[in-house]
């Protein structure tokens, strides 16, 4: 038998690095592997007509026998969002707290994947037992409730996960971070910490999220006439319950718009995370039985992303609420970097159709800054530093607080996806790289689009196509019908008719060329016309649309 000491420890980021989404992280001892969140993440600007994105669990399946199981921190998209497309492929159990699983089980019933996968809740301070390790939860606080570090016990040594955290000490629901334990595991040796880095760049502490509850009461006070609506982000149910507490305060209805948040809002009253007084929650329909001082709408749309409620009422699209002058419009949240404009825009709208718009002091955020980061270091003293959960700049960041608390710079590592870390107490070390990537979810369909589609999509979205259609003679290759081209997205048939007509000409020179040269192969020849065409259609526009010739015979 192999002396035990010697084996490693390998901690595996699939995906979540140097990004803010898709959170995976697998941890393999020997021949356990347990998982990590499984979150997805949105498109980029140039994933054209992508709906979501997920990761690629190549490394996974092919170890699918030693995979013990998923471990979920908290129930934010980017760390479950994954999970009903990976299920499918990898059928292995869930653990988690209870809103947690309660998230988690809204998409396996979209899904059909209730029968099929095992879950299981965990409180806590329990530990569950996965092959070689050993997984214990542990309380934190962030923008969503029951949120969780793990401690993750294996031979080689224990690595905490801080998950995505803040240190609140006056949370709105339930207890506060349970620092205490960090500081019980950290005295016995910690191996490594894998810390939240989202806010590493920011100083100091971050404010309670109570203080959100005191603005909106001041907020309520000021705007006792008006009609107000709050934006805010589905999934944060603390800042919901502050907005229905003081609703009931100030005698006033409370309606909830936006299908995410409703789902999220439902499954978080049906397991006893909101406290709502009765006859405080009235359906949208009931909106008009009241005066608008008396109505507060919740509603998604923060981000200002297009298809959410509050987008849709600043673009006069929704169906049951218009935006009237006097009405007020509270943005609770910061915009995610990368919808500024798109924030912007929504704001403009709402202020034009004589809103008042409120985005100052009415968010906190659900992450540590660097007081509450350099906290957990303190009560945790791990050998090894793993920052995660954020942008490049965000993890070297962290890496510069750790240095600052006197930890070497070899024993910081600023992972990669697909990085292999090998560590135990004599040595860390990046081994090995295994396959990520994104696979790109459009509709129904999983990783059907890859580069070439997207590219087609960015060349059809800059350019255009055009379509030539022509009819030949079998065995002469004489040109009997055409060729007729159809221009899309090109430019504006009518008014380019000579233009057209030039093309057409262009199309005859080329098959005259291809006979005189006795070209038969029709693959050669519609290249031949795509060439002459594409030429041409660049010298006269400066445009290069994508050329489809279709050759019929007769």
């Amino acid at each position: 038998m192999k002396n035990i000491n010697n084996s490693k420890l390998k901690i595996i980021p699939l995906g979540g690095l140097e990004q803010i989404g898709m959170n995976i992280t697998a941890f393999q001892f020997e021949d356990s592997i347990v998982v990590v969140d499984c979150g997805l993440s949105f498109p980029e600007d140039d994933m054209l007509g992508i709906d979501l994105v997920i990761p690629d669990i190549t490394y996974l399946k092919n170890n699918v026998e030693k995979v013990k199981g998923f471990v979920i921190t908290h129930g934010h998209e980017d760390h479950i969002g994954a999970l009903p497309y990976v299920l499918k492929e990898l059928n292995v159990p869930v653990y988690a707290t209870k809103l947690t699983i309660g998230l988690i089980e809204n998409k396996l019933k979209e899904h059909n994947l209730m029968k099929s996968v095992k879950r299981k809740v965990i409180k806590h301070g329990q530990s569950i037992n996965l092959g070689a390790f050993r997984i214990e939860f542990i309380k934190t606080n962030h923008s969503i409730a029951d949120a969780s570090a793990l401690a993750i016990y294996s031979p080689a040594g224990t690595v905490i996960h801080t998950g995505d955290f803040k240190v609140d000490y006056t949370p709105v629901f339930g207890d506060a971070i349970d620092l205490q334990r960090f500081g019980e595991i950290g005295k016995k040796g910690v191996l490594a910490l894998m810390c939240d880095s989202t806010n590493a760049e920011r100083p100091g502490f971050t404010m309670s999220e109570r203080t959100v509850g005191k603005t909106f009461d001041n907020i309520f006070a000021e705007h006792r006439n008006t009609r107000i609506i709050i934006a805010t982000f589905a999934s944060n149910v603390d800042r919901v319950q502050q907005i229905i507490n003081s609703a009931y305060k100030y005698g006033r209805k409370v309606v909830v718009e936006g299908r995410s948040m409703v789902n999220v809002i439902g499954t978080a009253a049906d397991l006893g995370y909101l406290n709502i007084p009765a006859n405080t929650l009235i359906d949208i329909e009931q909106m008009r039985n009241y005066p608008d001082e008396q109505m507060v709408l919740v509603t998604t749309g923060s981000q200002g992303e297009s298809m959410a409620a509050l987008s849709r009422m600043a673009a006069n699209m929704h169906r049951r609420v218009q935006i009237k002058p006097g009405d007020t419009v509270i943005f609770s949240s910061n915009p995610i970097p990368g919808n500024e404009k798109a924030v912007s825009k929504v704001i403009n709208e709402l202020s034009m159709m004589g809103a008042d718009v409120i985005f100052q002091d009415v968010h906190v955020s659900g992450h540590a800054c660097q007081e509450e980061i350099k906290l957990i270091y303190s009560l945790v003293r791990p050998k090894y530093a793993i920052p995660v959960h954020g942008e490049y700049r965000h993890l070297k960041a962290q890496a510069g607080i750790a240095r600052s608390l006197g930890i070497p710079k070899e024993n910081i590592f600023i992972l990669s996806s697909g990085d292999v870390l090998e560590l135990n107490e004599e040595k860390a070390a990046v081994t090995g790289h295994v396959p990520t990537g994104a696979i790109l979810v459009d509709g129904l369909g999983v990783g059907d689009v890859g580069n070439i589609v997207l590219r087609d999509r960015q060349h059809l979205a800059e350019d255009g196509i055009l379509i030539v259609v022509l009819t030949l003679e079998k065995y002469s290759n004489q040109l009997l019908a055409g060729p007729d081209i159809v221009s899309r997205g090109f430019v504006y048939v009518r008014e380019s008719e000579g233009l057209m007509d030039e093309a057409r000409r262009v199309v005859e020179d080329a098959l005259e060329n291809c006979r005189a040269k006795k070209i038969t192969d029709w693959g050669k020849i519609k290249n031949v016309i795509k060439d002459a065409l594409s030429d041409f259609l660049w010298k006269r526009t400066k445009r290069s649309p994508m050329i489809l010739p279709i050759i019929m015979e007769v």
